[in-house]
């Protein structure tokens, strides 16, 4: 592997990796925001689909990272 290719793979994984640390914080802040002690909610499920959805996405990109890198390479002609 060449070291554009690596480049391209090490930028993939890591907008793997930040696609799911943003959804793990704002998992984090909607439990905080329901268990406030001042204003209580229950905790729905549709917004925490909603806010779970791009661990989702960063996991499938995190699997996937070595074709989307060699397809981010052969498009940019790298």
């Amino acid at each position: 592997m060449e070291s554009p290719e690596r480049g391209a793979l090490t930028l993939v994984r890591l907008v793997g990796v930040i696609l799911v640390i943003v959804a793990a914080l704002d998992l984090g802040l909607y439990w905080f925001k329901c268990h406030s002690p001042k204003n209580p909610q229950p905790v729905e499920i549709i917004p925490l689909i909603l806010n779970a959805s791009p661990a989702l996405v960063g996991f499938v990109v995190l699997f996937k990272a070595r074709a989307i890198a060699e397809w981010i390479s052969n498009a940019l002609d790298l």
